[in-house]
């Protein structure tokens, strides 16, 4: 092979890479924009579904697409299209109203038109009060390797989802509300940590999610690490990571 066969045949072979990478490029950019997109939990408002360093895919169709489901919150239509409303207990991922930026994740309690109270603790939906049993305890490890025990109870949601739920202390500052209305186009959203989760109870630094403000549903874990760790420091994968949490589904 001559000198320039052997150049012609390298920009080819170097062309070729280069294509490739480029389709990747395009094809991951396509499926976090339109299918999944990758969330991290950076705080316990979820515990013990989530945990701090869980990682996870959020499907971006499941409720349709808004300005929020783009990067930068691209302001291309209002509204929602494809639009499909979220279920009474899923987890969601939406953008915080107060300034449509900040990324939160909570659980669908109330929908458009329900009345939300918390009474001694025990969620009231319509009325009527959430199913709640407890389960024994939630063990952590403290500061110096204390173990630290929280109550916990088992919700079950007028439609049959069943989750678990923290008592941190009794009669907590959301423990005792006056009645949510949530308006039409709203949802309420809370977390599973109830005395540790900024959420809907809040008027002012939550308040009622619209519609609009849902980025997609948690789907499912693919990585999760210890608080301390970081997803980057591979040397401490063999002792950190929480292999039994990888490929669990979010319920």
């Amino acid at each position: 092979m001559s000198v320039d066969a052997e150049k012609t045949a390298s920009k080819g072979s170097n062309w070729e890479t280069v294509r490739v990478v480029i389709h990747a490029l395009i094809l991951a950019l396509i499926v976090r924009v339109f299918l999944f997109q990758p969330f991290n939990i950076p705080s316990g408002s979820m515990i013990p579904t989530l945990l701090i360093g869980d990682y996870l895919f959020v499907s971006k169709y499941t409720y349709g697409y808004s300005r929020y489901s783009f990067p930068f919150g691209l302001n291309l239509f209002s509204g929602r299209v494809w639009a499909a409303e979220p279920k009474r207990g899923d987890v969601v991922v939406f953008k915080l109203p107060r300034d449509n930026e900040t990324d939160y994740i909570k659980r669908v309690i109330g929908l458009p038109g329900d009345e939300i109270q918390m009474i001694h603790g025990v969620l009231h939906i319509n009325g009527e009060a959430v199913d709640k049993k407890k389960v024994g305890d939630f063990v952590t490890e403290a500061v110096g390797g204390r173990e630290r025990h929280f109550t916990r109870y088992m919700e079950t949601l007028p439609n049959g989802v069943t989750y678990p739920v923290l008592d941190l202390v009794n009669e907590g500052v959301g423990d005792n509300t006056d009645v949510y209305e949530v308006p039409e186009g709203h949802f309420f959203m809370m977390g599973d940590n109830r005395d540790n989760s900024t959420d809907s109870r809040f008027l002012s630094e939550v308040g009622f999610v619209p519609f609009e403000n849902l980025v997609g549903k948690a789907q499912v874990i693919f990585f999760s690490i210890d608080e301390d760790a970081s997803f980057w420091q591979v040397w401490r994968w063999p002792t950190d990571v929480r292999w039994d949490r990888i490929f669990k589904t979010v319920n």
